[in-house]
């Protein structure tokens, strides 16, 4: 009797088709930079940030959900949201802080390389607690939202030709603080919870529009701006719980009977 040949193992084309498409807007990127088209190269870190978001709703609605394109997913994560905001920062302005001097010129190239160490140690905790993590909320900034602050940051300084040590400085800044947020234990909220498929009140549907025309009216400084104030949310937001909790601790102390 003929034994039964071994069943073919393949991967899913449209999932992986998209992931591709993030991945390839990410590679973009980094030319762009390289050729010095900061704007252009700022705009493919978004495209690759819708791409990033739609291949796993798409595999999840298409019942094409396989361990090899969620790998796949972080791989192309780690160029789109590690490497290119990394590299696009530096091609933009951290290896001119050299001419500032020798110091100045280390401490750029090592800020780009710290952001790109913490965008991969973002992924592979993400990776490694998948199953266990509360869904409601990112442990630590995520990697797509710190590469937005960083584009952001490139393309609004692009438009309004802002150079100089008072650029570069915000620069650095801004960069690190984008990198260290991805490592933190923070709580970014993630939006999972949101039903898509549930029913809001017509008011609400009136909101997609209007980010819309407001990101349109200035999109490097809307996109920073919303970008760069997730970032401190969470900060923010353990920020006052801290001092809530002081300040209650403060009126028990209050309360109590003093020594006599």
């Amino acid at each position: 009797m003929e034994e039964p040949r071994a069943r073919r193992k393949g991967v899913y084309l449209l999932p992986n088709l998209i992931t591709t498409g993030a991945l390839f807007a990410g590679f973009s990127a980094v030319v762009a930079a390289m050729d010095g088209n900061f704007v252009t190269a700022a705009v493919a870190i978004y495209i690759a940030m819708v791409l990033d978001g739609l291949d796993g709703r798409v595999a999840r609605m298409t019942s094409t959900e396989s361990e090899f394109g969620k790998q796949y997913d972080s791989l192309a994560d780690m160029v789109s949201f590690g490497l290119a905001p990394a590299l696009v920062f530096y091609l933009w302005g951290a290896k001119h802080l050299a001419e500032l001097g020798w110091l100045w010129g280390k401490l750029g190239w090592l800020v780009a390389f710290f952001f790109a160490v913490a965008a991969a140690l973002r992924l592979a905790r993400y990776n490694s607690r998948i199953g266990a993590a509360d869904k409601r909320y990112f442990e630590g900034l995520p990697s797509p939202s710190a590469a937005a602050v960083v584009a952001a940051l490139v393309w609004l300084s692009t438009v309004l030709e802002a150079s100089g040590v008072f650029a570069m400085v915000a620069g650095l800044l801004v960069t690190a603080m984008a990198g260290a947020l991805m490592v933190t234990r923070l709580a970014y909220y993630s939006g999972k919870d949101v039903n898509l498929g549930g029913r809001i009140p017509f008011a609400y549907v009136l909101l997609i529009p209007a980010v819309f025309i407001l990101i349109s009216l200035n999109p490097p400084t809307v996109l920073f701006l919303l970008f760069f104030g997730y970032a401190l949310s969470a900060p923010g937001v353990s920020l006052w719980r801290l001092l809530r909790r002081r300040q209650r601790r403060q009126a028990r102390d209050d309360e109590l009977p003093g020594e006599e």
